[in-house]
């Protein structure tokens, strides 16, 4: 853990400070400062049309009665490019795009899936609703049926009780 660690709070940010000074130099610090800032304009932009689409997509997997674990893993996926691309710097802005567009995350998703389950980090089942049930899935745990209830309510006009006074009891001393 601490490698990573040192990687992502050390040697990221060394880098991407080399990397913009390599680019400024070459075409100038104005220019380099434009690039930066037009990338997270960009990437905001594009972070919000995928984020949109993927509440979507959450939405109707909810709305089918299946568990929504690719759309959530994309959704995941979608904040982490976000937050890379709105972060300054040219490589982050590169990973942040990786992120955010659809193929590459549909590969992420399938090579993460791949480990998960060649490690065996998943060792049960998740019981699933609706209509993936019809692809051998666990059945509902709870009972269907129809759950309206009818009722009636009436007003209390009768004054509440003090809350400041103590109630009688027969244990108390006078």
């Amino acid at each position: 853990m601490l490698p990573l660690l040192l990687i992502l709070f050390i040697a990221i940010p060394i880098a991407e400070l080399w990397l913009i000074i390599e680019v400024g130099s070459a075409i100038g610090i104005l220019p380099t400062l434009a690039l930066l800032v037009l990338g997270s304009l960009v990437g905001a932009a594009l972070a919000r049309s995928q984020s949109r689409a993927a509440w979507e997509r959450f939405n109707a997997a909810l709305a089918e009665g299946r568990v929504p674990g690719k759309e959530a893993f994309d959704g995941a996926m979608i904040i982490l490019g976000g937050t890379l691309l709105l972060t300054p710097g040219f490589l982050t802005d590169a990973f942040g795009l990786v992120l955010l567009l659809p193929p590459t995350r549909a590969a992420i998703r399938g090579f993460v899936a791949r480990r998960v389950k060649k490690r065996g980090a998943v060792p049960f089942r998740i019981a699933t609703f609706g209509a993936s049930r019809a692809r051998g899935a666990a059945p509902s745990p709870r009972p269907r049926g129809n759950y309206d209830y009818e009722g009636s309510a009436r007003d209390v006009t009768e004054p509440a009780p003090e809350l400041d006074q103590p109630q009688s009891r027969g244990d108390e001393r006078g």
